[in-house]
């Protein structure tokens, strides 16, 4: 069974997360949507509240499975038999990172790195700028899956008024 991940804060996911998701289901068996935890970083969403709203936006997806990690990648990956990891780019900026990122997972443990150029549309979104935009009541609806629209709503009351 060919498996990647597609990891990721998700806080929130956005449109063009689930873009990539979408894809990578179309190239691998199974596609593990993972939520990485870091205990240093408090984030907008809590992680089982990140991983309940990826179940729903994936839901449709037959071959992809919610689950977070945390630690190093290439562990989770090792530890799951995952070969491979899915990523998106959106600018030249994401591919230096996500290469550097690549060849240190190689060199780590022989996972590769499947790197996606971005479906245009979302080229400029991010889940930074949509948390600022939200917050200050612009209108993100667009960007992001319904259920993280409604989740956002909550958190900001005045969103898109």
């Amino acid at each position: 069974m060919r498996r990647a991940v597609c990891p990721g804060s998700y806080d929130p996911a956005t449109n063009g997360h689930l873009d990539i998701i979408e894809r990578a289901s179309r190239l691998f068996d199974e596609v593990v949507v993972a939520v990485g935890v870091n205990k240093n970083k408090k984030g907008l969403f809590e992680v089982p509240e990140r991983l309940d709203m990826l179940r729903e936006i994936t839901a449709k997806l037959p071959n992809v499975v919610v689950d977070s990690w945390e630690g190093l990648l290439v562990d989770y990956c090792r530890d799951n038999d995952i070969a491979a990891v899915a990523k998106g780019l959106r600018s030249v900026s994401d591919f230096d990172y996500e290469l550097q990122m690549a060849q240190m997972n190689r060199e780590l443990t022989g996972v590769e790195t499947l790197l996606m150029a971005n479906n245009p549309a979302y080229g400029f979104v991010s889940s930074s700028l949509v948390k600022e935009v939200a917050a200050l009541g612009g209108d993100i609806e667009r960007f992001v899956p319904p259920i993280v629209y409604e989740r956002l709503s909550e958190k900001f009351p005045k969103l898109g008024g």
